[in-house]
């Protein structure tokens, strides 16, 4: 008996290498990428110090920025980012870049000085011939000196360093009473700069010393008598400074009246 049987037909398509794969391989490729940056940025942050990592914590609490403190943000985390002496040259930095920035500042910045040294950072606010930040022989400041202190504040509230404020006079002898010396003075100066401190920003017990020097740690010692020897410094103190009240780097406040008072005295 002869079997009909249907033709079986087999259609093979001819496929090029040019033809499309699909996109499977992509994702996984890109979760491998993305697993790979996750774990160096798991090991650079292992090995960062607790200054960048406090930033880096302080930026997703607060990607605003509207809780800025020392340069990143921190607001939610209660705490802000301390100025140490690895990152106290950025501080210097920072401030000078906001004077230079300011209208009203700008014209100030020659008279500015700032510097890093053993105690932290230095800002000074040096006096003309005329009188700069406060009245030409008197405790008063000036209007710019009021509203430089004011800018300088409300910087300084950002961080959580304590603060020194000092007061100098150059070497001429004050007039006018015989019962208040160049002692009485640069610590009156020093003591206006505190309240304005005080008054537009700073921690209750950010400031730990206020000193005055009178004559006896000039600026410019070849030339006793240049104005810019009458200043104002306010020191930012490095974080976790061991507290002393020995002045630092050979200065020497001493007490009020341990200096005689000089005779013939003239009006800074």
């Amino acid at each position: 008996m002869q079997h009909n049987t249907a033709p079986i037909i087999i259609k093979k398509k001819k496929g090029g290498h040019g033809g499309h794969h699909g996109g499977a391989w992509k994702v996984a490729y890109a979760d491998f990428v993305t697993a790979m940056m996750a774990l160096f940025i798991v090991l650079w942050l292992m090995n960062s110090s607790v200054q960048v990592r406090k930033a880096i914590s302080a930026y997703f609490h607060d990607p605003s920025g509207t809780g800025k403190q020392a340069g990143s943000a921190s607001a939610g985390t209660g705490e802000s980012v301390s100025v140490s002496k690895e990152n106290m040259t950025n501080l210097k930095d920072m401030l000078e870049q906001a004077i230079k920035k300011s209208p009203e500042l700008a014209p100030l910045k020659d008279y500015v000085q700032m510097s890093v040294t053993g105690e932290g950072l230095r800002v000074e606010l040096l006096e003309s011939e005329k009188g700069m930040f406060f009245q030409s022989g008197s405790a008063a400041p000036s209007e710019l000196g009021e509203e430089m202190i004011v800018r300088l504040a409300a910087e300084l509230a950002k961080l959580p360093n304590n603060l020194l404020i000092e007061g100098h006079t150059d070497a001429k002898a004050f007039s006018g009473r015989a019962d208040y010396t160049n002692w009485e003075l640069s610590t009156d100066r020093a003591n206006a700069a505190r309240r304005l401190i005080e008054t537009h920003g700073s921690k209750p017990g950010q400031i730990v010393q206020v000193r005055g020097f009178a004559d006896q740690n000039l600026r410019n010692p070849e030339n006793p008598e240049d104005p810019s020897n009458r200043r104002v410094s306010v020191i930012v103190r490095y974080q976790n400074a061991v507290k002393t009240d020995d002045p630092p780097e050979k200065e020497s406040a001493g007490p009020e009246g341990s200096k005689p008072e000089p005779a013939n005295k003239e009006n800074h």
